[in-house]
């Protein structure tokens, strides 16, 4: 994968976290007061839409992964949305309540986010970062051992 793809490169951009409900609720409100027609919604480790979603469309996914975050993520704060510009968004991550581990970086294998929307044609993010081997080389060794 290109390294150089604007998709991967908005991916690897700077980021705000969105902290708090209230944030979420205006985040959500730019976005479906955009253009019809401009957003990607890409569900990671699914295959990458092609075309862009109907304002009928987003308005459903908007406020169905609303309701599960505030569900699933049950804490007086948001703090699992990204956002490449609050004011006039273009690129969005959306991380799995159920997937978190470190969404900062700080790990060495941080985990995707469940959802991205963006402006930009989307690409497979998980063909693009290589995936760690050091299991698979532990699970590879005990097939040479037993035989």
């Amino acid at each position: 994968m290109s390294e150089t793809h604007p998709f991967l490169q908005a991916f690897r951009g700077s980021f705000s976290g969105v902290l708090r409900w209230p944030q979420l609720d205006a985040l959500w409100e730019k976005v479906l007061a955009t253009p019809t027609d401009s957003w990607y919604v890409y569900a990671v480790g699914e295959n990458p839409p092609t075309t862009t979603q109907t304002s009928d469309s987003l308005s459903n996914i908007v406020r169905e992964l609303d309701e599960l975050l505030h569900r699933e993520h049950d804490e007086d704060y948001c703090g699992i949305v990204y956002v490449d510009n609050l004011q006039q968004p273009t690129y969005i991550k959306v991380f799995d309540p159920n997937n978190l581990g470190s969404t900062c970086g700080s790990s060495g294998n941080p985990p995707l986010p469940g959802w991205i929307f963006s402006q930009i044609p989307p690409i497979n993010l998980p063909a693009a970062f290589p995936q760690p081997t050091n299991r698979r080389h532990w699970w590879q060794k005990l097939f040479t051992h037993a035989q």
